[in-house]
């Protein structure tokens, strides 16, 4: 046998070239999820345009150092050296915009960033007893959470074709003449009752800016484009169909007038990223330990993603791999609150991408990772970015993010339905549980408000009720020699 074939298509390396085309693929999928929470908690902390900018900087630039981590590897306790690309969670959006609310402004931001750190080191100490749970997760289970978290993800991808449930691409808006009429009453001080506190006017009338035809076409033209390449073309071209298909349609969309350069011409050329620009973090212990839950919830996730890595990429994952990605996710947070930023998480997008691609190299999300450190350190560069349109990688994320829910399914045909009949309460309860908070976000309104954080990742809900569910009715086994066997045949036909 030869060198080359002795090494597992995880750890081959690619030529420079096309390791910077297939990085700059997965980086583009990221990078609109990698923005949004230093935006939105910016936003929050009711920062200034220059520190909000200076948020997504850092965010970008530990997004690379993590990533670089995660994929390549840092001695033996840090890195799970599979293709992973590391963002910040939006696990943590809640707890961090409730701390902005009562401490809005640079006070806020060292509260968040102390128990970001906190939460970092704890994280740290914890991965390796949370990485033995792994025994809890048979085929049966990993292949019902693999197919949560694609049909999770399919929320986003169905969001960035048509418009988001609110904000400027909701599907309805106030009607302005409703609006005018409001105004009008509130001004009249004295001529009529007093307006109550708080009175607001329902969005009642169509929305334009909501699922534009010419958006939806937009997005058709890159799935399509993606779908095409795929099958028409041959080697390297196939590998990166996903980004000829955003180029294609950022072309169009430019042409269209959907892509404007604006944020481009007023971004700066360099920016450093230096730690602690906010001042010195301050650290409470009710703030870490919330920060902490929120960490534990991200480490359950990162464990299904990094077991539906191992089956798209063909290499198992065992108890000390789990324990050093986990612990990467912890050193990520604890670099993402020195570093000005937040907790950081395995991008399941990229997931995703991995198997539209079949490109198992690790190394790939090593060119990833370099480049997000340029755009952190180059704002330029991250605008011009930044200024793909949603609809572009709308047409990307539907086939990529459904690719995780098809290898899901893939999983689950290995697992034996027939002789036990019990696996199939697993999976039909458990996805129906990981399906209550995209289908009623507000289950959760008369709940405490501190579990809020725990139960709102359709995700967590479902590996919670695979486990229980697998122990309750297999003793926690769930699957046979056999059946673990086949499933791992399963994943390896797909390569």
């Amino acid at each position: 046998m030869s060198q080359a074939a002795s090494i597992h298509p995880v750890d081959q390396t690619l030529p420079m070239g096309q390791l910077a085309v297939l990085g700059l693929q997965h980086v583009l999928v990221m990078y609109a999820g990698a923005i949004a929470v230093p935006l939105i908690v910016g936003r929050a902390l009711q920062l200034t345009p220059e520190q909000v900018a200076m948020l997504i900087s850092a965010d970008l630039f530990c997004c690379g150092l993590v990533t670089l981590i995660q994929s390549w590897g840092a001695t033996q306790w840090f890195g799970i050296r599979l293709p992973v690309m590391m963002g910040v969670t939006f696990a943590a959006v809640g707890p961090m915009v409730a701390i902005a609310s009562t401490m809005p402004g640079m006070a806020g931001a060292q509260a968040i960033f102390g128990a970001v750190i906190g939460a970092g080191l704890i994280s740290i100490l914890i991965a390796p007893y949370v990485s033995r749970m792994l025994r809890f997760f048979p085929p049966v289970v990993t292949g019902t959470i693999i197919l949560v978290i694609g049909l999770s993800l399919m929320r986003v991808g169905i969001s960035w074709v048509f418009g988001t449930p609110v904000g400027p691409t909701a599907p309805s808006v106030v009607n302005p003449e409703h609006a005018k009429w409001l105004a009008e009453i509130r001004a009249m001080a004295g001529v009529v009752p007093e307006v109550p506190k708080g009175l607001a006017l329902a969005a009642s009338i169509p929305n334009p800016k909501y699922a534009p035809l010419s958006g939806v076409a937009i997005s058709a033209l890159v799935l399509v484009s993606i779908m095409l390449i795929a099958k028409y073309a041959k080697g390297f071209v196939a590998n990166i169909s996903v980004l000829l298909g955003i180029i294609i349609g950022a072309v169009v969309a430019t042409a269209t007038g959907f892509m404007s350069f604006d944020k481009v011409a007023k971004a700066g050329w360099f920016d450093i990223v230096l730690p602690f620009q906010f001042g010195i973090p301050t650290f409470d212990p009710i703030l870490i330990l919330t920060m902490t839950l929120v960490m534990i919830v991200v480490m359950i996730e990162s464990s299904g993603m990094f077991l539906a890595l191992g089956e798209m990429t063909g290499k198992s994952v065992d108890q000390p791999d789990l324990a050093r990605g986990l612990r990467t996710d912890g050193l990520g947070t604890l670099l993402g609150g020195i570093f000005n930023t937040f907790p950081y998480t395995s991008f399941s997008q990229n997931v995703g991408l991995v198997g539209v691609t079949g490109i198992r190299s690790r190394f790939v999300c090593v060119a990833g990772g370099i480049i997000m450190l340029v755009l952190g350190m180059f704002p330029k560069m991250a605008a011009l970015v930044e200024s793909l349109p949603a609809v572009v990688l709308g047409g990307a994320g539907l086939v990529m993010f459904g690719m995780v829910a098809a290898t899901g399914i893939r999983i689950l045909t290995a697992v034996d339905f027939q002789a036990n009949r019990n696996n199939l309460f697993v999976v039909a309860v458990s996805v129906t549980v990981g399906m209550i908070p995209l289908v009623a976000p507000n289950f959760k309104q008369w709940m405490p408000h501190s579990i809020h954080p725990l139960i709102d990742s359709g995700i967590l809900l479902a590996s919670i009720s695979a486990v229980a569910l697998n122990g309750f009715f297999n003793q926690g086994n769930g699957a046979s020699q056999k059946e673990t066997v086949a499933a791992a045949k399963a994943a390896d036909m797909a390569h």
